[in-house]
């Protein structure tokens, strides 16, 4: 059998519940989205905030793929996320060590 689907699909999920676009099925779904791809873990805001100045002009949602969001950086893509600001989402990037 032979699906086909639009999209991507990841096999980890969301850093935050708080994330989700959809409250029924707790998922995420954005069109049209920036997306930043960073290698390193991300533990301070201020290494986003160039990111975010320039995505928070532009009304488009913005997906973070990184080895791992923690801290401060999480604690504020959270709270901009609940309060409307930013549509964010973070995921930890899939695969880890040389396979990434």
């Amino acid at each position: 059998t032979i699906s086909y689907v639009e999209g991507m699909q990841f096999d980890r999920g969301y850093l935050s519940p708080y994330f989700s676009t959809n409250k029924e099925n707790m998922s995420v779904s954005f069109d049209d989205a920036f997306i930043l791809i960073y290698e390193k873990k991300i533990s301070s805001i201020k290494e986003l905030l160039p990111v975010l100045e320039k995505v928070l002009g532009t009304n488009k949602p913005l997906l973070i793929i990184a080895e791992d969001i923690e801290g401060d950086a999480l604690a504020a893509l959270v709270l901009n996320s609940v309060r409307g600001a930013l549509k964010v989402c973070a995921i930890k990037s899939p695969g880890f060590g040389d396979r990434r």
